[in-house]
């Protein structure tokens, strides 16, 4: 990070996921260890090996959204519109920052997939007539962004990111070049995703489901769960935010991000792409890898990924006794293009009320690896500065680095 680059910081903060509706209860459920990992109900899972995920089933649309929108609004939209709401509520960024320098940029991978494989079901099994168009105006990716800005009336730069699993976790790293760069006074940042039925065919097709929910880092682990949800976060300048008194829950000190080039649905074997996000987030950030004393692994609980950032985060981090590692993937699932930005939140949550959230459903793990991973439940500690790792298919990575504020 450059000597002259402002300090940007974290006054909003929202979400929806199916450990909670709103951050209180998120926190609440993190810290004590608890899986919202259970039946999939949304849609018919006969056929499939797994048929478990952490499903939000509060997934009420706002009640102040007209409705025109509120007919056309998929359900990641709506978890994106849930979330802003707590974040610039929280703010009050927009009652002080003109709309126009207020950005929005969003990660996801399946937008409203699942409202237009409604609308070809019906359309195949003759319950419709016709395809409807909502459904399928409101089907691509970059539609939630779209949703957001006009909502909350944001008209500042607008961006929609999809690279897979580390989507959102791009976002924040975006969110934060442009505050450097001053091309906006405030960013509203974060992820989005829902469950669907493409997504459970793919990942049961790739054998990639747990039977029963996730065992991150175990000696057992057998594949991930999947999850749904957004998080939200509202950033700006730490100068800003002082002068018009906002609460900063942490600071947003860095980020970095790799390629593998290697294979579409498998991590390098060495893991150099992921070693190149840390090194490249810290370096971002002005850290050595012994300021770092947490990370928010990307933990899936498949058998080759956790190894993976294992010998990964053991290559970039040495012996380093203080340093806790876990993922929250057992207790929110695997939300994909939001889990980025659900697992940056879990982490400054972390930073801001001084604990290390469990790896949940950790029994066994793996005598080689000689990092400490949170087994059994949360722990009290204090934070400086913590690592939030996203990495997805195709070979992207992205580490972010938040810092106590």
């Amino acid at each position: 990070m450059q000597a002259s680059a402002p300090q940007v910081v974290v006054t909003g903060l929202g979400t929806v996921n199916a450990l909670g509706s709103s951050v209180a209860e998120f926190a609440a459920a993190l810290r004590a260890g608890t899986s919202a990992i259970g039946p999939v109900t949304l849609f018919d899972t006969k056929g499939y090996r797994a048929r478990i995920a952490a499903q939000v089933h509060d997934d009420d649309a706002p009640a102040t959204l007209p409705r025109a929108l509120r007919r056309r609004s998929s359900r990641s939209d709506v978890f994106a519109l849930r979330a802003t709401a707590e974040a610039l509520a929280e703010s009050g960024i927009t009652d002080a920052v003109a709309p126009d320098r207020i950005g929005v940029v969003l990660g996801g991978t399946t937008g409203g997939m699942l409202r237009a494989e409604e609308c070809l079901r019906a359309r195949i099994e003759g319950r419709s007539a016709r395809y409807g168009a909502d459904p399928i105006i409101g089907a691509p990716i970059s539609v939630s962004a779209d949703v957001v800005a006009d909502v909350f009336d944001l008209r500042g730069p607008r961006l929609a990111l999809s690279t897979a699993c580390s989507s959102s976790g791009n976002a924040l790293g975006t969110a934060l070049d442009w505050l450097r760069l001053g091309r906006v006074d405030a960013v509203v940042t974060g992820g989005t995703e829902s469950l669907c039925r493409m997504t459970f065919a793919g990942f049961n097709a790739l054998h990639a489901l747990s039977l029963e929910p996730c065992r991150p880092f175990d000696r057992r682990r057998a594949g991930l769960s999947l999850g749904e949800g957004a998080a939200i976060l509202v950033v700006e300048s730490a100068t800003h935010a002082a002068r018009r008194g906002a609460r900063a829950h942490a600071a947003l000190v860095g980020w970095g991000n790799s390629a593998d080039a290697h294979h579409l649905t498998a991590p390098h074997p060495q893991g150099t792409g992921a070693i190149l996000a840390m090194t490249r987030a810290l370096a971002n950030a002005g850290l050595q890898p012994a300021d770092i004393d947490y990370i928010n692994a990307h933990g899936t609980g498949t058998p080759l990924n956790d190894a993976v950032e294992a010998a990964a985060i053991g290559i970039v981090f040495g012996e380093a006794p203080h340093l806790a590692v876990s993922s929250t993937k057992g207790a929110v699932g695997h939300t994909l293009g939001a889990a980025g930005a659900i697992e940056a939140l879990a982490t400054i949550l972390a930073l801001r009320d001084g604990f290390v959230p469990p790896t949940v459903n950790l029994e066994e793990p793996e005598s080689e690896w000689a990092l400490d991973l949170v087994p059994g439940g949360s722990r009290d500690a204090t934070l400086r500065y913590a690592l939030s790792n996203s990495y997805g298919f195709g070979g992207n990575n992205t580490s972010v680095v938040l810092g106590h504020a």
